[in-house]
C-alpha cells in the first residue's frame, strides 16, 4: 500500500524480509548450507508484520485502495508461480503469495465489520482449512497476518502470540523432533520463529529514524525476479 508519508521503519523491515527470504533460497543454489534456514525464518513474519502495519495505519482505507492491493497480490501470486517451481526442487506447496493473499482476507476481516469482508474472511479461514497442505506455511500462516495486527500496538510480551503462531506455521513438528536429535538449524530455527514478530515489533519501533529506499508497487517484482536470479546463479555454478 502506498502511503503519502513513508515510514522507514516499515521500509527497513520490507527490506529484511526480501534479504532473509533470498539468504533463505540460496540453500537451493547447489550448496548444502543448512544454517541459512535461521535467519530464512525471518522473512516470512516479517512480511506479515509489514502487512499488519500496513493495514494499521490504513484503516480508513477506500475500498478501491483496498481492493487495489488485493489485486496486486493477486497478480504476482499468479506470476510467481512458474519461476517458483522453475527454481524449486519437487515444490509440494504454491508460492508463498497465496497465503499472503489468503491472510490480507483474514486480516481485513477483523478489522472491518461490513458483511463483505466477514465473508470473504470466512472464506479465507475456511479454503485454507480445508487445502493446508497446498500453501506454504499452511493455515497458520494464514493467521499469522491477522496475529501480527492484533499485537502491533501492544506491549512487547503479546508477540508471543504470533511467535507461536509463526512456530506453527513452520512445520513445528519437524523442528521439534530434529531438535531432539541435537540438529542446530533445527534448535535456531525454533527461537527465531519465537523472536521473529518481537525483533521486527523493536524495528518498528525505534527505526523510524531510518531512510531507506523506499518500497513502492515494483518490489512486488522482486519476488518473480529473485527466483530467476537465483536460478540463472545455479546455472552458472553448475
Amino acid at each position: 500500500m502506498h502511503m503519502t508519508q513513508r515510514d522507514g521503519a516499515l521500509d527497513l523491515l520490507k527490506w529484511l524480509a526480501l534479504l532473509s527470504m533470498v539468504l533463505d533460497h540460496l540453500r537451493y543454489v547447489g550448496y548444502s548450507v543448512d544454517l541459512l534456514y535461521v535467519p530464512g525464518r525471518l522473512a516470512f513474519p516479517w512480511f506479515c508484520l509489514a502487512m499488519a502495519a500496513n493495514l494499521a495505519r490504513a484503516r480508513a482505507m477506500t475500498q478501491d485502495g483496498q481492493w487495489r492491493y488485493l489485486g496486486w497480490l493477486l497478480l504476482f501470486s499468479a506470476i510467481s508461480e512458474i519461476p517458483y517451481r522453475m527454481f524449486m526442487p519437487d515444490p509440494d506447496t504454491l508460492n508463498v503469495m497465496p497465503t499472503l493473499v489468503l491472510g490480507l482476507l483474514v486480516a481485513r476481516g477483523w478489522q472491518h465489520n461490513t458483511l463483505q469482508t466477514r465473508l470473504l474472511a470466512v472464506g479465507a479461514v475456511v479454503l485454507a482449512a480445508l487445502v493446508p497442505d497446498r500453501l506454504m506455511f499452511g493455515f497458520f500462516g494464514v493467521l499469522l497476518p491477522l496475529a501480527m495486527l492484533l499485537v502491533i500496538r501492544r506491549p512487547w510480551y503479546f508477540s508471543l502470540l504470533p511467535g507461536v503462531v509463526c512456530l506453527a506455521a513452520n512445520q513445528w513438528e519437524v523442528l521439534y523432533h530434529s531438535a531432539r536429535f541435537g540438529n542446530s538449524a533445527a534448535i535456531l530455527g525454533i527461537a527465531v520463529c519465537l523472536v521473529a514478530p518481537l525483533i521486527g515489533l523493536f524495528l518498528l519501533q525505534h527505526a523510524r529514524h531510518l531512510q531507506p529506499p523506499p518500497m513502492r508497487r515494483w518490489a512486488y517484482a522482486l519476488y518473480p525476479a529473485h527466483f530467476l536470479a537465483l536460478l540463472a546463479l545455479r546455472q552458472l555454478l553448475a
